[in-house]
């Protein structure tokens, strides 16, 4: 529906790995929003199905193809599947040691979460080690908290540090993006978790995008990690996001669990309540989904991998990382 904005997801759920990797287009500037990718070690005791990490060196391409065409590359915060570290990881992240974050930050304005204010111990030492790594091969690196940068008529606009979900997270802080031109916003609103936070859902209807890609909430870990009571409000305020944003793309957390789509039918009754759009990445993009993670324990019962692929899965997890597995 924008006709300036030109929006592709590289890397997402419902395309088979962790990731909200965008790539975003107008007539200024070409931005590459949180350029990572990762698979999830251990889910239902089981490491990665090949089927995911087929999926992973496809994204992988995307994402480096897009790196190419980019001048402005973003890291909302420092999880593994938001930004591209510099080390060897065959077994999560499908990186080769340098290589694949050079790939992607190499002459890049970098916009990034401040490594220092609003950030957990964890974030804070990845920071510091991308400055040191994969934040050395660009450009120039910005500090994007709360701040406005303007290319032509195209405006990025960065929130102020939200929550990793709820309030007070242990997971930390993220910065949700908002690109503006001729009239039309676009809002990435990253692990948001919903979102949980009503500070953030405020910024959010605040910002009144036409189109909005956002985390939902972890309704695989309730009641584990997460209370229900905050998937619950979670679930609560998408509804009220699609009742104002024309086209809702829902991604990340919510889609790893396979029940999802029966535990988002009132957000689903609001969107077509309000005739707006509720997709999937996959489905914005004409797609069909590709959930692998949350099925990983039918794919290994459906399709059994070979028996070298199993010798590979009962190595250490040191060795897999730098062994690449035969799929």
């Amino acid at each position: 529906m924008l006709k300036h904005i030109r929006i592709i997801p590289l890397a997402a759920e419902s395309l088979g790995v962790r990731s909200m990797c965008t790539y975003v287009e107008t007539q200024d500037v070409r931005i590459l929003l949180d350029a990572g990718v990762s698979l999830c070690p251990n889910r239902f005791g089981l490491p990665p199905h090949p089927q995911e990490f087929n999926a992973i060196i496809e994204a992988r391409k995307r994402i480096a193809e897009a790196a190419e065409k980019a001048e402005i590359v973003t890291i909302s915060h420092y999880h593994f599947d938001h930004h591209t570290p510099s080390f060897e990881d065959w077994f999560s992240q499908w990186a080769v040691l340098t290589e694949t974050a050079k790939q992607v930050y190499q002459n890049k304005i970098v916009l990034m979460k401040n490594p220092r204010e609003n950030i957990n111990s964890s974030q804070r030492q990845r920071g510091w080690l991308f400055q040191k790594t994969g934040g050395s091969y660009a450009k120039s690196l910005a500090i994007a908290d709360g701040k406005i940068f303007s290319f032509g008529n195209t405006t990025v606009r960065f929130s102020e540090p939200v929550p990793h979900g709820s309030e007070n997270s242990e997971l930390g802080w993220v910065l949700m993006t908002t690109i503006e031109t001729n009239g039309e916003r676009f809002t990435f609103a990253p692990d948001v978790q919903g979102p949980i936070s009503r500070n953030t859902l405020d910024l959010i209807i605040k910002e009144n995008p036409q189109l909005i890609i956002i985390g939902g909430p972890p309704s695989y870990l309730a009641n584990f990690k997460v209370n229900e009571s905050e998937i619950l409000i979670a679930l609560r305020n998408m509804a009220k996001i699609v009742q104002q944003v024309p086209v809702t793309l829902v991604e990340h957390h919510l889609l790893r669990d396979e029940n999802w789509k029966e535990k988002t039918t009132e957000v689903y009754y609001e969107a077509y309540r309000s005739e707006h759009s509720l997709l999937t990445a996959a489905e914005f993009l004409g797609k069909p989904n590709n959930f692998l993670e949350a099925t990983r324990k039918k794919l290994f019962t459906s399709q059994p991998p070979s028996e070298e692929f199993k010798r590979w899965m009962n190595e250490n997890e040191q060795t897999r990382k730098h062994v690449r597995p035969r799929i």
